[in-house]
């Protein structure tokens, strides 16, 4: 049985002076799923995630969030949602705990549910050593597991994060995930903006945004499968020479070297690209091995946002 719908968006538009920076974004988010906005700079992933939990006002189109019509009844359910800023946001003066103290006021928690919860955060986010500790001496990583700690102390329905993890290294980001995973798997919504492949290929689905328009959604895997491309490996001892004719080429999206490899994205209507790439680097004089390859999430990213490499 299918999850229920936690947000349904139709048609979000919202404009900043002449710019339009989500232009009619529709899309359905299941309750307990981590939905991933992946898209280049300035694309809109950070507006319409505002304009889906009420911060915003769309000038056109409809958002029903957890059951309620927004922006209308953002106030009504502003205590189920937590909001975690790409920048660290707590205050660097306190120390771990007085950070989650004044936060836990802020939701005002009961006495007794504040004191159970806090004890609970410094202990699931491995803060407990730290809790004397003044926060602006903290690690990247350390930062980071509060500032998750003190958005969902008040045990919110939906979790938004604005690119959550660019300050951090591989490992805090690996064990960061490992907590919104546990999070979803207890019924949160997670709504997560990134520019990082790796982690967009951890959400359960994605909307893949291109000045302000959604280009692509679905999960990692249906979007790999249905690329409208395909993607050429080519093997050669001279990258940078065949990087530079075949990027000259119409009929090739992009090329991108990867190691002493290159690959390259053609229209997936293209007629024998194997052999029609092969003749090029034949006729340059460049030795190479041709051959189609499984089409990576990065593929996916180039071929929805028409963004060329070469």
């Amino acid at each position: 049985m299918a999850n229920p719908v936690a947000i349904i968006a139709e048609g979000l538009t919202h404009k900043f002076g002449h710019l339009v920076a989500v232009d009619h974004v529709s899309m359905k988010i299941q309750t307990g799923e981590i939905y991933g906005f992946l898209g280049p700079n300035g694309s809109g992933k950070s507006t319409t995630i505002r304009l889906l939990c009420g911060l915003l006002h769309a000038k056109e189109g409809s958002v029903e969030v957890l059951g309620y019509t927004m922006p209308r009844n953002a106030e009504k359910i502003r205590d189920q949602i937590g909001y975690m800023t790409q920048r660290f946001s707590l205050y660097e003066d306190l120390s771990v705990r007085e950070n989650l103290e004044f936060i836990s006021r802020i939701y005002s928690l009961h006495v007794n549910v504040r004191r159970t919860r806090i004890k609970l955060a410094l202990e699931k986010y491995q803060l407990g050593d730290r809790q004397k500790q003044r926060t602006g001496t903290l690690s990247g990583g350390q930062k980071q597991r509060l500032a998750l700690a003190a958005v969902t102390l008040h045990e919110p329905r939906l979790l938004l994060l604005d690119e959550p993890t660019s300050a951090v290294d591989p490992q805090s980001r690996r064990g960061f995930w490992a907590d919104l995973f546990e999070l979803a798997a207890n019924g949160t919504t997670i709504l997560v903006s990134t520019h990082y492949m790796d982690e967009a290929e951890r959400c359960h689905h994605l909307a893949i945004l291109e000045r302000g328009k959604l280009v692509a959604q679905g999960s990692p895997q249906k979007l790999i499968d249905e690329i409208d491309a395909l993607v050429i490996q080519i093997e050669t001892d001279s990258p940078a020479a065949a990087q530079k004719y075949l990027g000259k080429l119409d009929w090739v999206r992009s090329v991108a070297q990867m190691g002493a490899r290159l690959n390259v994205l053609v229209d997936r209507n293209t007629t024998e690209p194997v052999a029609r790439i092969q003749s090029v680097l034949d006729e340059q004089g460049i030795h190479a091995r041709t051959s189609i390859i499984r089409a990576s999430l990065e593929d996916v990213f180039v071929a929805a946002t028409g963004f060329r490499k070469g």
